[in-house]
C-alpha cells in the first residue's frame, strides 16, 4: 500500500483499539512464548502455532474467493517463511529457554540495525547517513551493556541465548529484504497465511530433527503452557496481525511502526510483573539506549524512505506487509 492510498480516518475508538492490540498483544507474546515452552518443546510449539493459524487464515481467504496461489508464489513465500518464522521466530522461541522474555524483546528490537547494514551491503544498496551510523553505534553500545560481562547491578545476559537472538534478527531482516523483490500474491493476508504454513512446517521438521517429539511428556504439559499456545494462535497470530494489517490501510506507516518502540517496554514490564524476571539498573539503561538507537535510525531514514517496522519474528507478520509499509 502506498502512502498516498491511505483511506479516510476511521472512528477514533477503532484506531485506539487497533493500536492497543498491536502494542499490548505483540508485546505480550514474548511472555506467552516463555509460558508455552515451560512444558512444550520450543520448535514443535511454534510449528503447531503457525500451522494452525496459517490453515485458518488460508482457508478463510480461499473461501472468500481469493485466487489459488501459483508455484512461483509458493516458492517465494516458502523462502520468506523460512527466514521470518523458522529462522526469526524459531530463534526467539528457542532463545527464551535461556533469556528473559523482556530482554528477548529488546534484542529483537535491533532488527533495524540489520536492515540498514544489509541494505548497505547489497549490490546497489543505500549507503547509511551520518544519523543512521550514529544510531547503529548507539545501538551496539546498548547491546554491549545488555549482554556484556560486568558487575554493575548484576551480570550480563546468557551469551548462547543472545547469540541465537542476533541470528534470529538477522534472519528476519534478510527475509524482509528478500521479500521486496519476491513474487507474492496480491492479497496480503493470503501471503501471510502461506508464510505461516511454510514456516510452521519447517519448524515442525526442526523439532523432529532435534528429538523434541521423543522428549515430550504429555502428562507433564501444563494448562498454562496450553493456554499460552492458544493465546499465541488466536491473539498473536490472528487478532494482533489482523489489527496490524488494518492499521496499514488507514494510518500512516510511520505511526503504525511505533509499535517497534512500545513492544519491548511492554514485554519487559510484563516479564517483571507476571514472571518475576529481574528489572535491574543494567536492563533499565539498556532499554533506554537500545530504543533510543532504534528511534535515531528510524527518524534518520524517514527523511529519505520509511524504515520497515520491526516485526517480532513474532506473530506471523507477513513480509508483504513489511514491504507495503516502506
Amino acid at each position: 500500500m502506498s502512502k498516498g492510498s491511505v483511506r479516510a480516518a476511521p472512528p477514533r475508538a477503532q484506531l485506539l483499539l487497533a493500536f492497543a492490540a498491536v502494542y499490548v498483544i505483540w508485546g505480550s507474546t514474548y511472555l506467552a512464548i516463555r509460558f508455552a515452552i515451560e512444558t512444550l518443546p520450543p520448535f514443535l510449539m511454534a510449528g503447531v502455532r503457525f500451522l494452525i493459524a496459517g490453515s485458518i487464515l488460508y482457508g478463510w481467504m480461499r473461501l472468500r474467493g481469493t485466487p489459488r496461489p501459483t508455484k512461483a508464489e509458493w516458492r517465494s513465500t516458502a523462502i520468506i517463511g523460512a527466514l521470518l518464522l523458522a529462522g526469526g521466530n524459531g530463534g526467539v522461541v528457542w532463545a527464551e529457554q535461556f533469556v528473559p522474555s523482556g530482554v528477548a524483546a529488546l534484542l529483537v528490537a535491533t532488527v533495524p540495525f540489520w536492515m540498514v547494514l544489509l541494505e548497505w551491503l547489497r549490490p546497489g544498496g543505500e549507503r547509511p547517513s551520518g544519523g543512521v551510523v550514529a544510531g547503529l553505534l548507539l545501538g551496539f553500545v546498548g547491546l554491549m551493556l545488555l549482554v556484556g560481562p560486568g558487575e554493575w547491578a548484576g551480570g550480563g545476559v546468557n551469551l548462547l541465548g543472545a547469540g541465537a537472538l542476533m541470528l534470529a534478527t538477522l534472519a528476519w531482516a534478510s527475509g524482509s529484504i528478500y521479500s521486496r523483490g519476491a513474487t507474492l500474491p496480491a492479497a496480503p493476508l493470503l501471503t501471510t497465511a502461506m508464510e505461516m504454513l511454510a514456516g510452521g512446517a519447517l519448524l515442525m521438521l526442526m523439532g523432529l530433527g532435534t528429538g523434541e517429539l521423543a522428549a515430550i511428556d504429555v502428562g507433564a504439559v501444563s494448562g498454562r503452557s496450553l493456554a499460552a499456545l492458544g493465546y499465541l494462535i488466536i491473539f498473536g497470530s490472528l487478532i494482533g496481525f489482523t489489527a496490524y494489517v488494518w492499521l496499514l490501510g488507514v494510518a500512516a506507516p510511520a505511526k503504525v511502526s511505533t509499535y517497534a518502540y512500545v513492544n519491548p517496554v511492554v514485554a519487559v514490564l510484563l516479564g517483571w510483573a507476571l514472571a518475576g524476571e529481574p528489572l535491574t539498573a543494567r536492563v533499565a539503561v539498556a532499554v533506554a539506549v537500545i530504543l533510543g538507537a532504534v528511534a535515531v535510525i528510524t527518524l534518520a531514514r524517514s527523511r529519505k524512505v520509511s524504515l520497515p517496522p520491526v516485526e517480532e519474528p513474532q506473530p506471523g507478520a507477513g513480509a508483504a506487509e513489511l514491504r507495503r509499509a516502506s
